[in-house]
């Protein structure tokens, strides 16, 4: 079960794996370079919230990034990548399906201090577009998406990889199920409740 507790996050991981509060969590792996991750966007004014078992940060009534850590690697990924200028171009795809790049990617905690001027310029901007109420225009491609589904999918790459390669009537189906639900705490729920059908490749209705 996934944590609800942000300092949890920083002491045992997230709880979506078997490796969850042992030696071997990635969270534990990256101590020190997540933690000047956090730092950093603390001081960048940013409201630190959980959001799906990870850190996340918040301005303006809007997500802003996610901290994520693998074995290999730790990320932050920004959401509405697709306002991002990238100058630097140092932001990366999460995957081949992952339409905008979207994260900085870190492979050794000095990298974050190495990178700090550019996280924190980076998330100025992202703050700017949050400030000002732009958003992202319609993909019009895909459907237009539940917001809770779409912040699900920012911050799930492996959902978000699975839901990309769906057919459109699948996508289609869990499109119509979310948005039948008034409430957003229902919403939320059921995409929990969705996610291993989406990992599998199935409709909303699919058994």
């Amino acid at each position: 079960m996934m944590i609800t507790e942000i300092e949890d996050y920083f002491s045992k991981g997230c709880g979506r794996c078997p490796r969850f509060d042992t030696g071997a969590c990635s969270t534990k792996t990256w101590r020190a370079g997540l933690a000047g991750l956090r730092q950093i966007c603390r001081d960048a004014g940013l409201e630190e919230v959980m959001k799906w078992g990870h850190p996340c940060y918040m301005h303006a009534g809007r997500n802003i990034a996610i901290i994520g850590a693998l074995r290999a690697e730790f990320r932050l990924s920004f959401f509405n990548a697709a306002l991002m200028s990238d100058s630097k171009q140092v932001l990366e795809r999460q995957g081949p399906n992952t339409k905008h790049a979207d994260m900085l990617r870190f492979i050794s905690d000095a990298d974050v201090t190495r990178r700090e001027g550019v996280i924190r310029a980076y998330l100025a901007e992202a703050m700017g577009y949050a400030e000002r109420g732009i958003k992202p225009a319609r993909d019009t491609d895909m459907p237009d998406l539940p917001e809770e589904l779409a912040e699900a999918l920012d911050a799930d790459p492996e959902l978000a990889e699975a839901f990309h390669t769906l057919t459109p009537g699948r996508q289609k189906s869990y499109v119509i199920n979310l948005t039948s639900a008034k409430q957003a705490e229902t919403r939320l729920r059921r995409i929990t409740k969705f996610r291993d059908k989406i990992l599998a490749g199935k409709g909303a209705m699919e058994r």
